[in-house]
């Protein structure tokens, strides 16, 4: 089942609310996602 992903009932609400919180938090939403964005973050 690669490419399943089952997110919570919140998943939208929470993310928004991490990117609007200002403690510089970067939400992702699965692994793949994380890593881009880490890879993205360290570049500058």
């Amino acid at each position: 089942m690669a490419g399943l992903v089952n997110k919570g009932t919140c998943a939208e609400m929470g993310t928004e609310i991490i990117n609007v919180s200002g403690l510089g938090v970067i939400a992702a939403s699965d692994l793949v996602d994380a890593a881009k964005k880490i890879a993205k973050a360290v570049k500058g």
